[in-house]
């Protein structure tokens, strides 16, 4: 019994420093033109003039194996946009626009009968549930978009550029 408690505690030890351990930020006054997603990694990085600045963990669409093809597929799309908006008011809390669909995106989706689907974002979590916070990353979970903590969406709010090219890659 007592072993079990150790092991217990052990565990809820390992995931409190998890959750609280504070993560680097990204360099103030620094504006971010270049984004590289890589989906078989989960991992996002960013670049001022060529420099990497930050990579991020993320979790992506709940089927994130291969391009977005039709709306509601969960997958995440792969290939070159750009940053075209950005939200303040989103439903998860803040958000960067991806220019997902482009012509040959909707051109493939037509061939297959279906709609390309839209509203791809980097985004934060739920409102309302931010509590989550690195905990988001244990599963892929949104509907295609990309996804960082709220802290983490924050800062790229304020430092990424509209216009800038996000590249992603299986």
């Amino acid at each position: 019994m007592k072993k079990m408690i150790y092991i217990v505690l052990t565990i809820l030890l390992v995931i409190a420093v998890y959750y609280f351990y504070p993560e680097e930020k990204l360099p103030k006054g620094k504006i971010i033109d270049k984004i590289e997603v890589y989906k078989s990694k989960r991992k996002m990085l960013v670049y001022s003039e060529g420099k990497l600045l930050k990579t991020y963990k993320i979790s992506l669409g709940r089927n994130p194996i291969g391009h977005k093809e039709v709306e509601g597929d969960f997958k995440t799309p792969e290939g070159i946009y750009e940053i075209n908006a950005k939200n303040p008011n989103s439903g998860y809390h803040k958000n960067l626009g991806v220019s997902y669909p482009n012509e040959k995106d909707i051109e493939h989706a037509k061939s297959l009968g279906k709609s390309a689907g839209g509203h791809i974002k980097i985004h934060g979590i739920r409102n309302g549930s931010g509590f989550i916070s690195k905990f988001q990353r244990w599963k892929d979970w949104t509907a295609g978009c990309i996804a960082v903590t709220d802290e983490e969406v924050d800062e790229l709010y304020e430092s990424v550029k509209i216009g800038a090219t996000i590249e992603i890659k299986r």
